[in-house]
């Protein structure tokens, strides 16, 4: 079972329905118990960080969640909460994420260009296994809502980058925990394909 978390602050709808058009058994997980019998888990966001996380952890999730990556749980995060798997955000203020990845969020520098950066962009895809990305072609395109980005604490767990003024991480990964800035449910092909990538992981 795919449990999607709801904690008050997810596009869930049009996620559950991606993941429902592929075939998953997913069902929606509003209070932490919930999540002990998933085999994944989709941790979706939107909106500011420090609401978010603060309604994640209000609801009972941090840990859970990381009990549930600790044994081996594949969990992925989708836009803000891609970020949430980091350690700290400054978006309105510093705030402590998840912690599950090093690194931080921060926003575009004010002298690049419009923010939020909206609408399709490619994905550099790096070189190396990469699960979640497989059959992608360098340079597939998907569909961005954002106006703060993620600086990875360690370069080998950035999956793919996209340039927006500077180039940012846009697809990470370590071990079972994936996180991707776009969104999939929007991307068309690409994100069904990184959505079904994802179901297919072994737990």
């Amino acid at each position: 079972m795919i449990a999607i978390i709801d904690y008050g602050a997810g596009n869930l709808r049009s996620v559950r329905n991606t993941l429902t058009h592929l075939g998953a058994d997913v069902a929606t997980a509003s209070t932490p118990d919930q999540l002990d019998d998933a085999s994944k888990i989709v941790l979706p966001g939107v909106g500011a960080f420090g609401a978010g996380i603060n309604a994640l952890r209000a609801a009972g999730f941090e840990a859970p969640i990381k009990e549930a990556v600790a044994a081996g749980v594949p969990l992925i995060g989708i836009c803000l909460g891609m970020q949430y798997l980091f350690e700290s955000s400054d978006e309105m203020g510093r705030h402590r994420g998840l912690g599950l990845l090093p690194g931080r969020v921060t926003r575009f520098p004010a002298n690049g260009p419009k923010v939020p950066h909206i609408g399709w962009n490619e994905l550099h895809v790096r070189a190396g296994e990469n699960t979640l990305l497989a059959g992608l072609p360098d340079g597939s395109y998907a569909y961005f809502v954002h106006s703060y980005y993620v600086e990875a604490g360690d370069e080998r767990d950035v999956l793919a980058t996209t340039d927006y003024g500077i180039e940012f991480a846009s697809v990470v990964g370590r071990g079972n925990v994936f996180g991707i800035q776009p969104h999939p449910e929007k991307s068309q092909a690409v994100g069904q394909r990184i959505l079904q990538n994802f179901l297919e992981m072994a737990p």
